[in-house]
């Protein structure tokens, strides 16, 4: 198990099921994690160097009202085999949601993919996490936004999209990373941050809902050829990411 300088394990990043949203190959080695007892991939960004990336508006409260090409109408609701969740996704998207295939008391798992079949998010609960910080990074939150529709015993969860590194001082594994995500991590404070950790507090352990950025699947029009952070701060102002972020915040206790 490859150990990041700047995380003691076990988990660094956000975890990705099924190898479908990590960042594009060849990545450097992966960290591994334990859900129920089953080792779990945890997707590490991309290695191509980058700029420093433009500096970013100050951190607001994203919305989640729908975007004028994805209107309300276009949306529908999957709920999590286990009956605890549920999300709205765009009705054109699908979920592979292998409810047989997990190990007993493994927890809920759905993979979301759009029309094209690319890997936009993944929802996993029943994780084990635990990490500790010893190296922090630079880091920049493009947008924040908290759900308090998943507060457990008053902890209130947020979205997030923010990044790690950057052409002048590398994130985790000497690479910038940028993910989208649920976190129960309180937001950074001062001029850097520990690694990119996207779980968040939900019984029995923890959930995960988000992915890393990553250029393959986050097809983002007019951004070819920028570097990995400015391509990611550019996703920002596509649909898909305005959709991807209206699912993610929609996720709710079922019923």
């Amino acid at each position: 198990m490859e150990r990041s300088r700047g995380l003691v394990p076990a988990m660094v990043l956000v975890a990705v099921v099924a190898g479908g949203c990590g960042g594009p190959q060849p990545s450097p080695p992966i960290s591994t994690a334990t859900v129920s007892g089953t080792p779990t991939l945890i997707s590490v960004p991309p290695t191509t160097p980058v700029k420093a990336p433009p500096s970013a508006p100050p951190t607001a409260a994203a919305t989640a009202e729908p975007s004028p090409t994805s209107p309300k109408g276009s949306l529908k609701t999957f709920t999590t085999a286990d009956g605890q969740l549920a999300f709205d996704l765009p009705a054109a998207w699908k979920v592979r949601d292998p409810a047989g295939e997990l190990p007993e008391g493994g927890g809920a798992f759905a993979e979301v993919t759009n029309e094209a079949g690319r890997p936009l998010a993944t929802l996993r609960t029943n994780m084990a996490t635990g990490s500790t910080c010893t190296e922090k990074y630079p880091y920049m939150e493009f947008e924040s936004q908290q759900l308090p529709a998943l507060a457990q015993n008053g902890d209130v969860p947020r979205f997030v999209f923010e990044t790690r590194g950057n052409a002048t001082a590398p994130g985790p594994a000497d690479t910038p990373a940028a993910a989208y995500g649920i976190t129960s991590v309180p937001a950074p404070e001062g001029e850097t941050a520990c690694p990119i950790f996207h779980f968040f507090t939900w019984p029995p352990t923890a959930a995960m809902f988000g992915a890393f950025y990553n250029p393959d699947n986050n097809r983002t029009p007019g951004a070819e050829g920028l570097p990995y952070l400015e391509q990611a701060r550019k996703y920002m102002d596509t649909t898909e990411y305005q959709d991807i972020r209206r699912m993610i915040t929609s996720l709710r206790p079922a019923g």
